[in-house]
């Protein structure tokens, strides 16, 4: 189809920090709050483009917010065509480097713009890109960090079944493998047949305690071990791929489909879970979907459920949404989900649009 013509006139961003329904505790630190960028890419044309970034730290949002004006200063004026504009901006960015701060203005930007180009469409995203909208299986990350109690843990799964939910996400990485193992037991204790137990270390052990903990786990009926050491030692993560019978997660913190390629080359995983901002928006999305496709790997997603309904939706190796609530409170229609699968509503775009109220109540001081 011919793209909608669309000419870049304004970026603006507003920082919020929502309380999160369940407090995230992992083997780095604590998360109470999400603190979030909402980005609106305003064209000449009257169409407006949305996008949310989590910022991890309330201090990044500004701190990205400066970097979309300089995005705006590079494309303005120009049409909404997003492989162009992220090539421009990459070489306007390339003696700084496409990575942290520049990265997470860029691919926010990159939403906001294929979300523009579907509303002026009359499409939802997932049809935009030559998909058909429907429902995607979601496990619910919300919460389920470490705790003193195992039952304190296993309470909250049973919450967290909540909406027909299939599969949840515990983190681990306790000081001792044996609070890991009394963590994934009561936790498993309290499933429904069936649904299923993903495990998220977030980068806490070395490849030998990972070895070690992975083979103690091979018993407990996981679905996945995710990113169990540094993220980026693929040599070790395709070592403990290798030792276990459970299935290696990793790819939140690929930067870039190049960082993809090189983990698949090494062999590091069984399965690849991107993360859309990392990954370089819809258009780094599009190209990790063609290349865990060319791979045969499947592929799920890393936080941004609303957007990533729609890309899995045109994922041919499509596996996981991960499902978190952290935008619910202020998006005008939140993403539904019904038995356990992520339902996109059937506005056009990608279905995000702010709540004013709400997230005027939420700003950043």
């Amino acid at each position: 189809m011919t793209p909608a013509k669309l000419i870049v006139r304004n970026i603006r961003a507003v920082g919020v920090k929502v309380p999160m329904t369940y407090v995230l505790g992992t083997s780095q630190q604590a998360v109470r709050e999400a603190p979030l960028l909402l980005v609106d890419l305003e064209t000449e044309e009257g169409v407006t483009g949305y996008a949310w970034q989590f910022c991890y730290l309330p201090a990044a949002a500004p701190a990205i917010a400066v970097l979309l004006e300089e995005v705006l200063r590079t494309v303005k004026g120009d049409p909404v065509a997003p492989l162009e504009l992220w090539a421009k901006l990459a070489k306007r960015f390339v003696l700084i480097g496409v990575q942290g701060i520049v990265r997470m203005a860029m691919a926010a930007f990159d939403v906001a713009a294929w979300d523009a180009l579907a509303r002026a469409a009359g499409m939802p995203l997932a049809s935009y890109l030559g998909g058909t909208l429907r429902a995607v299986p979601a496990y619910n990350s919300c919460g389920l960090g470490l705790k003193d109690e195992p039952a304190a843990v296993a309470d909250e799964a049973q919450k967290l079944l909540a909406g027909g939910f299939r599969a949840i996400k515990l983190r681990l990485g306790y000081p001792t493998l044996e609070a890991d193992l009394a963590a994934a037991r009561a936790v498993r204790a309290r499933l429904p047949a069936g649904v299923s137990l993903m495990v998220d270390y977030n980068q806490a052990l070395t490849v030998e305690e990972a070895i070690r903990r992975g083979r103690a786990l091979d018993g407990e009926g996981v679905y996945w071990i995710e990113e169990p050491i540094r993220h980026d030692d693929f040599a070790g993560c395709a070592e403990i791929a290798r030792s276990l019978a459970t299935p290696v997660q990793i790819g939140e913190n690929f930067s870039l489909v190049h960082d993809m390629e090189r983990a698949l080359a090494a062999q590091s995983c069984d399965y690849v879970m991107p993360d859309l901002e990392r990954i370089g928006g819809v258009t780094g999305w599009r190209r990790a979907a063609e290349l865990a496709a060319a791979k045969g790997i499947k592929m799920s997603s890393h936080l941004y459920p609303e957007v990533s309904a729609h890309l899995l939706a045109v994922t041919p190796t499509a596996h996981w949404l991960e499902y978190v609530d952290w935008a619910n409170a202020i998006l005008e229609e939140p993403l539904r989900i019904v038995e356990g699968n992520a339902v996109p509503g059937s506005r056009f775009g990608n279905g995000l649009g702010w709540d004013k109220l709400a997230v005027r109540k939420y700003a950043m001081a």
